[in-house]
């Protein structure tokens, strides 16, 4: 019998982040604000790719047993500091785009070997005061990199790929988590010019996946510069009991698919989308 994902938005987002520098402590010390200096042409691209509104509604309309409708911003922030470039990112499910269930900052570098890297880092205090902070002029402006926490082991490595897409994942099990039993968190993304996949899990101490989509990555298209954000899905309905069941006796909240997220806070609620 096919499982369908129950509540909680959990599998596109452990990275859609990670990144770069070698911070310690609570978070990135603050470099000199100054001109950044001239990044790889591979940065570059990787960096336009990344930065943008994305949705998945495509995917969730087609197959809404696995998919949620998703919406992903992720904005340039710190423009100015030459230990970046730095993206604030928000994920949020489409009717309940004003309540985030995820903010991160990735902070992009290069690495000696030529492949990229994308560290995550945790927001201070509650997340959702930076909420919509997308829509700003000047995201985080008030903000500083040692006010972060950094996602230890969860940097996301990507490569250039032949087709020209960047492609990377996690390393193995070194990436944390205890949401629903977890012992560790991996996570796989694929950058295109338009649209962007990824795939993050949540495995136990035997290997068993606990958190995430199960069918594959979430895939989110970018929207062109001036779209309009397309209308969002509703919420899956109940499927209606068949005729030879009796009727529920409940209220219990309907099946949903899994969306993507990394690392909710504990004690969140499986009806509700985590942060």
């Amino acid at each position: 019998m096919k499982r369908a994902a129950i509540g909680g938005v959990l599998a596109a987002g452990l990275w859609c982040g990670q990144a770069w520098a070698e911070p310690t402590g609570k978070g990135a010390e603050p470099a000199p604000a100054k001109p950044s200096a001239a990044k790889a042409p591979d940065l570059d691209d990787l960096l336009a790719r990344m930065t943008g509104s994305f949705t998945s509604r495509g995917q969730a309309q087609d197959d809404p047993e696995h998919y949620m409708d998703i919406r992903l911003r992720m904005v340039r922030i710190w423009p100015d500091r030459a230990d970046g470039p730095w993206l604030y990112v928000e994920q949020a499910v489409g009717v309940m785009q004003k309540r985030p269930y995820r903010q991160r900052v990735y902070r992009l570098s290069e690495m000696p070997d030529g492949r990229l890297k994308s560290e995550v880092y945790t927001l201070p205090g509650d997340a959702l005061a930076f909420a919509g902070a997308w829509k700003q002029e000047k995201p985080l402006a008030d903000l500083t990199p040692d006010k972060l926490t950094l996602k230890e082991g969860c940097a996301l490595v990507l490569s250039r790929q032949p087709d020209g897409t960047f492609k990377g994942s996690t390393d193995g099990k070194g990436c944390p988590s205890d949401l629903r039993g977890a012992t560790y968190a991996t996570s796989e993304a694929q950058i295109f010019d338009d649209h962007m996949v990824t795939w993050d899990r949540g495995w136990d101490s035997e290997g068993k996946q606990v958190w995430g989509a199960e069918k594959g990555g979430y895939r989110f298209v970018k929207l062109k510069p001036g779209e309009a954000d397309p209308e969002p899905l509703p919420p899956p309905a109940r499927p209606a009991p068949k005729t030879d069941e009796p009727k529920p006796v409940t209220n219990a909240p309907a099946p949903r698919p899994r969306a993507p997220v990394d690392h909710p806070p504990e004690g969140t609620a499986p009806k509700a989308p985590p942060r």
